[in-house]
């Protein structure tokens, strides 16, 4: 069973890059991708459209993994993505079920 969910909240500017490094680097790893809204983004970073609407598009991805998985994960987006804004956090996960 994992023992956290880490969440990541990216720009749609380097969705396709976090995803490859995640399919490479955590391939036994279920994790997965949505497309979401970002609100209480910095306003010099919204386009125009955004800056209207007042959120910014982003990709939310989130990972299942293991307690000894997450330096890893960590040192991955701190390496990578520096610079690039994405955030993220770690919740533990309780209980893990699959309905089959």
């Amino acid at each position: 069973m994992p023992d956290f969910n880490c969440s990541i909240l990216c720009s749609p500017d380097v969705e396709e890059k976090l995803l490859d490094q995640l399919l490479v680097a955590f391939a036994d790893d279920v994790f997965t991708s949505t497309p979401t809204f970002a609100h209480g983004v910095a306003h010099a970073a919204l386009s125009t459209a955004e800056q209207v609407l007042g959120r910014a598009r982003a990709t939310m991805v989130q990972v299942l993994l293991k307690q000894d998985e997450w330096p890893a994960l960590k040192a991955l987006l701190v390496g990578e993505f520096a610079g690039t804004g994405l955030r993220y956090w770690l919740t533990p996960v309780l209980e893990e079920g699959v309905c089959a």
